[in-house]
């Protein structure tokens, strides 16, 4: 018998101005509230916690600095208390959760997902590898150590954020690791119309190629919310449109509606059988490849910035692969 999993795609505003740690309360809440429709996997948008940057995408650099340290004072270390609050709820629920935050490293910054199992425990930290333009004055880039698919207690799961699946061989990295639920996060409220016309493709895609399911999560602000980070009316426009919080099937499908205003949840069952269905027809990395003509390399060492001499190395020693 297939096995199926409910999964939610979660549109929500953050918590702005306080200490960072009101948006953790209000994931941690939403967790509680999709646990009550039966939720086994839930996913939010793109460092949502304590918010994204989108201060960065309007206004230029010399400008924004206030927001930028306002930002390292909320972001969220790893282990902390907003992982212990957000733990602590996947814990009680039984809940997978897929949580995108600003993580903060000393002096800099990273755009971090972080996945919880239903037990509580961080089964992965992984950071973008690539910020994309107005990001890149934000956050540090992340490594090939994240590129991976892990088990969790409603499958094996790999996650990548926004622009990150316009890197083909990134896709490719959690492909050969055999996801089976991919998760996706995007900021939301960004761009307009044409975002949001390009996330679908792109996640419909993915989900199409791997043979996977795909369940994405973009953020939303409300008006007040606008207003308080644009500062200018004239500056509005760019912060409104560009959400599309999906699941997609390993079919191309869309599972249910797509939410594309306000705060909600696209909620479906995953059932697994559609994988086998789609890779029967077409396994990218399996009876449809050629890796005698085409293959991938992949470094999975973590980035370094010290090496001491005469002690062993630990990245080089891949104690951390995914087993086949």
């Amino acid at each position: 018998m297939s096995r199926i999993v409910r999964a939610a795609a979660i549109q929500i505003s953050p918590v702005l101005g306080d200490d960072g740690l009101g948006t953790a309360r209000k994931v941690c809440q939403a967790i509680r509230d999709a646990a009550e429709k039966g939720v086994k996997l839930a996913v939010f948008p793109e460092t949502f916690v304590p918010y994204y940057p989108y201060f960065s995408f309007i206004q230029p650099a010399f400008r924004f600095g206030g927001e930028h340290l306002e930002l390292y004072e909320r972001a969220v270390v790893i282990p902390g208390p907003v992982t212990d609050m957000v733990a602590e709820a996947a814990c009680d629920t039984g809940m997978v959760v897929v949580l995108g935050v600003n993580e903060r490293d000393f002096g800099t910054l990273y755009n971090t997902q972080i996945i919880f199992d239903a037990t509580g425990e961080i089964l992965l930290k992984r950071r973008k590898i690539t910020p994309t333009y107005h990001e890149r004055m934000i956050w540090g880039q992340g490594d090939g150590s994240g590129l991976k698919v892990v088990e969790s207690a409603v499958g094996r799961i790999g996650a990548l954020a926004c622009w990150e699946h316009y890197n083909p061989l990134a896709r490719y990295a959690l492909m050969t690791q055999h996801e089976e639920i991919h998760c996706a996060q995007f900021p939301g409220s960004l761009v307009g119309q044409i975002f949001a016309d390009q996330m679908e493709v792109t996640i419909r895609h993915h989900a199409l190629e791997s043979g996977c399911f795909v369940v994405n999560a973009t953020g939303w602000l409300t008006e007040d919310q606008i207003r308080e980070i644009a500062r200018d009316p004239a500056l509005e426009g760019p912060l409104r449109g560009g959400c599309f919080t999906a699941i997609v099937s390993p079919e191309g499908k869309l599972l249910g509606t797509p939410l594309t205003e306000g705060e909600g949840m696209v909620i479906a069952d995953l059932d697994f059988g559609l994988i086998t269905k789609r890779k029967r027809m077409m396994d990218s990395v399996g009876h449809y490849a050629r890796p005698e003509l085409l293959s991938l390399l992949h470094d999975r060492r973590p980035a370094r910035t010290v090496h001491y001499a005469g002690e062993a190395d630990p990245s080089l020693l891949h104690t951390d692969e995914v087993a086949p």
